[in-house]
């Protein structure tokens, strides 16, 4: 199968996509995916334009890995 190469607007409408569809079951993957398109865009420009999706999605990871660990200590006592 051959994949198709995405268009920087291509790049940046997924990273949007991943920031709005992500679960906390998801959220590593989708953020690994984010990471690796971010790094693909060809400017400093361009990666600007993708900063609050990525900041988004850091902030989702960082609560829900939080509120994770809280729920299975709370499991184990």
């Amino acid at each position: 199968m051959k994949l198709p190469m995405l268009s920087t607007d291509d790049k940046l409408a997924e990273i949007r996509r991943l920031y709005f569809t992500t679960t906390r079951d998801r959220i590593e993957a989708d953020l690994a995916k984010a990471l690796d398109l971010l790094k693909s865009l060809p400017s400093e420009e361009e990666r600007e334009r993708a900063t609050a999706y990525m900041e988004g999605l850091a902030e989702m990871y960082k609560d829900w890995r939080r509120k994770g660990k809280k729920s299975k200590l709370r499991s184990t006592k």
